[in-house]
């Protein structure tokens, strides 16, 4: 139960964090370009990054702590940065058809996902 309470507080904070930057962002540099997206995802990757080498390889961050930091705040700040974790680590072990497979798979069918749901969305709702 602990750790579904962190999971849940960290996503709070990581919902908030990604609304005032994308905010930031659009307040920043305009509207034209989703650079908050762009921002929280490159940020959320590098804190993926560091939080998970810190706690699995250094041991320096313990379980419930890295739970709340990236399923929790990371989760709701970004998807991205497990995305882009998982792929780094394929690469790692020199997997590298399979991180090109999980970069193809994740943009083309995150793509048509969304295309899907604009798609029924207009023919259902609108």
């Amino acid at each position: 139960m602990e750790r579904i309470i962190a999971v849940g507080i960290g996503s709070f904070f990581g919902g908030i964090l990604r609304y005032l930057f994308s905010g930031w962002a659009a307040a920043l540099f305009g509207e034209f370009f989703p650079f908050g997206t762009l921002i929280v995802n490159i940020l959320g990757s590098f804190i993926m990054g560091f939080v998970m080498v810190s706690g699995i390889e250094a041991g320096i961050i313990d379980f419930k702590l890295r739970i709340f930091l990236t399923t929790g705040i990371m989760g709701a700040f970004t998807t991205f940065s497990t995305f882009s974790y998982e792929t780094m680590q394929f690469i790692f072990e020199g997997e590298f058809l399979l991180a090109a497979l999980n970069i193809v798979l994740n943009l083309i069918l995150g793509l048509f996902g969304v295309w899907l749901g604009i798609t029924l969305a207009r023919l259902f709702i609108l």
